[in-house]
């Protein structure tokens, strides 16, 4: 059982004699899990993900990235409390708590119990992969519209019941015009692996164009209806269960979760077009447009190019890790959301 989030102590020196390696090496044998087979493991930038029969562990890695510095333990225990705090909102129970990883006397690793605390994990029932979005879009069945329906009305509501000030505004579009600086200049540099792809066009369209649509934004902000949202709304982190579950919401970056909800129901909604399930995003964004006022189709437009830019940089960015595991994956990646982008910007332009 997890520590309730309240409980949470962190250590006031960090342990240096207990590497990644080991903690990672202990945790995939599934020693801490008796019963279990070694449990299955996936590897991100910021963490290892540990995939029990019917739990998921998460350890944060001490490194630091651009939106997050996780070097210290310090750090790493207040990120796995906000990560179960947050979460919990959309995902309840879902998220069980955090969990000591602790050195005992011995100098033996053990997950929870006495000893010293040398990291944290955070714990979370595992849902079912059937039930995932992504997965339901590339090998079915196809979501039913009512699965699209409750997961629109939960997140509606979700957005509702945010704290929300006028300066969001600001905040909002300083960060939408940050990330589109930080999207063209690293696609510019990484124009080598995309071959003949790199549209310079659609490079320099976000930029003017959030220009243009400022004081919309302001206004929308100004009006209530920019909020706190989830941050990273991607079919991934979407489970069609009933009730649906929305899950990973961004815990490291306050301002990352700072948006327009349009722009979120947006995002997944490209997303999910991307996969030939175009219907969701028109489902999705009527379902919002009955609460919130939408904005204006240059508006929505521009969240879109943005949203396929950002995605486009993330993919490409893969190449510059030491180790690529799948390097043909993420130029076409790249290729694929810039080319969503050219489509969104040309329809603005035939309308």
């Amino acid at each position: 059982m997890s520590l309730p989030v309240s409980t949470l102590v962190q250590t006031e020196c960090e342990p240096v004699d207990v590497s990644l390696r080991d903690k990672f090496a202990f945790l995939r044998t599934g020693s801490p899990w008796s019963g279990e087979p070694p449990p299955e493991c996936i590897e991100t930038h910021a963490s290892y993900v540990f995939l029990t029969r019917n739990r998921v562990w998460k350890l944060k890695k001490p490194v630091r990235l651009l939106h997050i510095d996780q070097r210290t333990l310090a750090a790493r225990a207040h990120l796995c409390r906000e990560e179960v705090r947050l979460n919990r909102e959309l995902a309840g129970s879902v998220y069980r708590g955090v969990m000591p990883l602790v050195q005992q006397p011995d100098g033996g690793l053990a997950l929870g119990g006495e000893g010293r605390v040398v990291d944290w994990l955070v714990e979370m029932v595992r849902l079912p992969a059937t039930s995932m979005l992504d997965l339901r879009l590339k090998a079915g069945p196809v979501p039913r519209l009512s699965e699209i329906v409750s997961l629109s009305d939960l997140l509606v509501s979700f957005y509702r019941k945010q704290h929300r000030t006028a300066d969001m505004g600001h905040r909002f579009y300083h960060r939408l015009m940050r990330d589109s600086r930080t999207n063209a200049a690293h696609l510019r540099e990484m124009r080598h692996h995309m071959g003949n792809a790199l549209r310079e066009e659609v490079l320099d369209f976000a930029l003017p164009a959030l220009e243009s649509c400022r004081g919309e934004i302001i206004a929308r902000a100004c009006q209530g209806l920019l909020s706190e949202g989830h941050g990273d709304l991607r079919p991934e982190h979407v489970c069609l269960t009933d009730p649906p579950v929305v899950f990973d919401r961004v815990e490291f970056d306050h301002d990352v979760r700072l948006a327009d909800p349009f722009f979120e129901f947006n995002e997944l909604g490209i997303e999910c077009a991307s996969a030939g399930a175009a219907w969701i995003r028109a489902v999705m964004l009527f379902r919002l447009s009955q609460t919130i006022p939408p904005p204006s189709r240059t508006l929505l437009t521009t969240y879109g190019v943005v949203t396929c830019l950002t995605r486009a940089r993330l993919a490409i960015n893969h190449l510059r890790d030491v180790e690529v595991r799948t390097p043909a994956k993420w130029p076409a990646r790249a290729r694929l959301y810039q080319g969503v982008a050219a489509e969104l910007i040309e329809s603005l332009g035939a309308d």
